[in-house]
């Protein structure tokens, strides 16, 4: 009896599961099909657009930059959130002003985020100009290896908090008694992060990594507001590409291949990681007690 009235407090949560997530998709899906440019008739197309999306080179280029955001993403903001995760779950009374320093980004939109630096990086204006560092005076959006390092540098800063804050959540569940353990064997503090930090943080990596990879294939906002998919096409990401295919070039057939390629690349990478965990990924991540 109880399982069951459980179940349907579930029902509130499935619908509008399914009233804004679900039943949109399939609507992409089905209009993956048809030509609209957003105010005319819709018409069929068949797989036209389909066919346009994969021999049209900025759609690979968007599918590439996409995939090196992602992976750079992950590169930059997964060791360094868990680090920071690890040293803001200490008890000492700095660390928690440290740790509210940490996430004053998160507090912070992406646009005004990537307004600041756009007048930060400014080479005439900004802050070489400010304190007289000529090493700072550079296009930095102007090239596409510095955009690009640009790009994730401000994701990192902005994104780092949020995981930190996972990472901090998972090292405070692990017992006391494993590092007292550690440090009657002689283990020292880098030997202990290796030996009981990490391999306990096991699900809490496979989690904070999905949700970091899933969210690097949606960002736009800051993008989009920071160097408009520029110069050229070497920061334009597939989210991006999909807005100017749908509300600059009126082609919303179009982009909404491009929708979809973007959801079943997003749900294949979120499968394959939470596969790492195994049957008992959902299980406690601390082993052995």
């Amino acid at each position: 009896m109880r399982h069951g009235v459980l179940a349907w407090l579930t029902v509130p949560a499935l619908i509008l599961f399914l009233a804004f997530a679900v039943f949109p998709l399939l609507g992409v899906l089905v209009l993956s099909f048809m030509n609209w440019d957003g105010i005319g008739p819709i018409t069929w197309a068949g797989i036209s657009n389909w066919a346009e999306a994969f021999v049209d080179p900025l759609t690979w280029n968007a599918l590439w930059v996409t995939i090196v955001v992602v992976v750079l993403s992950v590169l930059v903001q997964g060791p360094i959130s868990l680090l920071l995760g690890t040293f803001t779950a200490g008890r000492q009374r700095y660390r928690a002003v440290l740790s509210v320093i940490f996430f004053v980004p998160l507090l912070l939109s992406s646009a005004a985020v990537a307004i600041a630096f756009l007048a930060l990086l400014d080479p005439n204006f900004g802050l070489s100009a400010g304190l007289g560092l000529p090493f700072l005076q550079q296009n930095w959006l102007g090239d596409p290896q510095l955009a690009m390092g640009v790009v994730i540098f401000v994701l990192a800063w902005q994104h780092i908090p949020f995981h930190t804050l996972i990472y901090q959540g998972g090292v405070r569940q692990i017992p006391a008694s494993l590092y007292e353990a550690a440090e009657l064997d002689g283990a020292g503090r880098v030997r202990q992060f290796f030996s009981i930090t990490l391999p306990q943080l096991k699900y809490t990596v496979i989690t904070s990594t999905t949700l970091l990879v899933v969210g690097a294939l949606t960002y736009f906002d800051l993008i989009f507001v920071l160097t408009g998919g520029g110069p050229g096409y070497a920061t334009r990401v597939l989210p991006l590409q999909m807005y100017l295919t749908g509300f600059r070039a009126n082609d919303m057939g179009m982009a909404s291949v491009l929708g979809v390629i973007l959801a079943v690349l997003g749900l294949a990478l979120a499968f394959g990681l939470q596969r790492l965990g195994g049957k008992n990924r959902s299980a406690s991540q601390i082993e052995g007690l």
